[in-house]
């Protein structure tokens, strides 16, 4: 078990790693590729369900303070933006990732399931607010449907990539560092 310290300095490297993800991006309307999927499954599976969640929550509320280090930007007014849903799960995402992932000398497949599991949470998340903000913030009239084709198909093929690559690190890590979980 890590001291609360140990915790702490890791919570924070993984916020930093994730708004670092944000800015490593490909630009693709309307939302950029980015690493910051990557990062959200692998803060999980390396630091546990807890601290990766305390790393995503201070990632999420550095960005609400209005340091520009989501994808788009930051600030408070983000909460409306239509990406803010998928942003908003990041923190149950690493600790989905972080708690099937959980045990020593962890498989790939486990740690794979896991990080897909995570990256569910994050089109859940996404998805719901995506359809809400569009529907009634933006006055748009779009099915559920129509939500999953702009804010689920473009991505699904990068993102199944980043969460098989979050588990791959996270399986070579972890076998080779007897401080991560």
């Amino acid at each position: 078990m890590r001291n609360p310290t140990h915790s702490l300095i890791l919570a924070a490297l993984f916020a930093g790693l994730t708004a670092l993800g944000a800015f490593l991006r490909i630009p693709f309307p309307p939302v950029p590729f980015t690493l910051q999927v990557l990062l959200v499954l692998l803060s999980g599976l390396l630091l546990g369900s807890r601290t990766g969640m305390a790393s995503q929550g201070v990632y999420i509320l550095l960005g609400l303070t209005g340091l520009p280090i989501f994808a788009g930007g930051g600030g408070v007014t983000y909460i409306l933006s239509p990406t803010f849903g998928y942003i908003l799960a990041y923190p149950f995402a690493a600790w989905t990732a972080g708690r099937l992932s959980r045990g020593g000398n962890t498989p790939f497949s486990k740690l794979l399931l896991a990080a897909l599991t995570g990256l569910s949470v994050i089109y859940a998340f996404g998805v719901s607010g995506l359809y809400l903000n569009l529907n009634y913030l933006a006055e748009k009239d779009v099915t559920i449907f129509q939500v999953l084709r702009i804010g689920v198909i473009p991505f699904v093929i990068p993102d199944l990539l980043k969460a098989a690559a979050a588990a791959f690190f996270a399986f070579k890590i972890g076998s080779h560092r007897s401080d991560f979980p």
